[in-house]
């Protein structure tokens, strides 16, 4: 019992202390330390003057645990896809088929409803908007120019593959509510961390809407008849405004993920479900 006790409480240290490593520089929140009263932004009604319009660029930090949406019942197809995935929570690290546990790509929506507490945007042209993730350093194209159509036919003849980032466009909803749509997202990627599966053919709404100058809302809308019976909002979060534009690196290792894995995560899974010598 004192061995087992022992191992245990060693294992859970070693997994924590591991855990900030394979994250790398992913422990400290973005910009100013004061934005932040835990994993959520403290309370700051000050509106820093009204929303220039039709811009949002610059970086902005974000509450660590959105609001998440419900998700709706699966079809049978989405039944048998989310049979397939074995998220962390349900199984362990050890035993988990999570593509973020090999730092494969988050993809989209995830990476932009998992690590929130950074988001940056900028222009690339006349043309292009630019979104860059701060998970792995990910930065993805949207057209602006309205002459772009977004494709219909994935991973078949006649059509073009799939992405982990798809292809995306986006217009101005209004002065200050940007709307991205994006399509033909590789279905490797999940939803969420639950292990919500999503087809190729789903249809992503991106929200973000500057009510004034040092803040912004993010709807992320989720539109998949394959797998789920009707659309559904995935996540909302705030946004606010980063004064010195500051944002850190928050990086996967492959290399000190395959570390982990190796010599923690399996053992742990071990002891925590009464065998140590696994």
């Amino acid at each position: 019992m004192r061995l087992s006790h022992a191992r245990s409480v060693i294992g859970l240290f070693v997994v924590l202390a591991c855990t900030a490593v394979v994250l790398a520089q992913g422990t400290k929140p973005p910009g100013k330390d004061s934005l932040y009263n835990g994993n959520r932004l403290k309370p700051d009604p000050t509106p820093g003057g009204p929303a220039p319009s039709h811009d949002i660029t610059g970086s902005w930090a974000g509450n660590l645990t959105p609001d998440r949406g419900v998700i709706p019942p699966l079809t049978p197809l989405g039944e048998k896809l989310f049979a397939l995935n074995k998220p962390e929570t349900e199984v362990g690290t050890g035993h988990s088929n999570d593509p973020m546990n090999t730092c494969d790509p988050l993809g989209l929506p995830r990476n932009t409803v998992f690590e929130t507490r950074g988001i940056a945007f900028g222009t690339m042209g006349p043309d292009r908007l630019v979104v860059l993730h701060q998970y792995q350093r990910i930065w993805r194209y949207v057209w602006m120019d309205g002459k772009h159509m977004l494709p219909t036919k994935f991973d078949v003849p006649g059509g073009v593959p799939s992405r982990y980032y798809g292809y995306s466009i986006g217009h101005w909803d209004n002065d200050n509510t940007l709307v991205i749509n994006t399509v033909g997202v590789s279905d490797m990627t999940w939803l969420d961390k639950a292990g919500h599966p999503h087809s190729v053919d789903a249809k992503i709404e991106e929200r973000f809407t500057r009510p004034d100058h040092n803040h912004l809302q993010m709807v992320v809308n989720v539109d998949d008849p394959k797998v789920f019976t009707k659309p559904f909002v995935l996540s909302k979060n705030d946004y606010r405004w980063i004064p010195d534009q500051e944002a850190e690196e928050q990086m996967c290792v492959p290399s000190e993920m395959i570390n982990y894995m190796k010599t923690i995560s399996d053992p742990a899974f071990g002891v925590r479900n009464g065998d140590p010598t696994k």
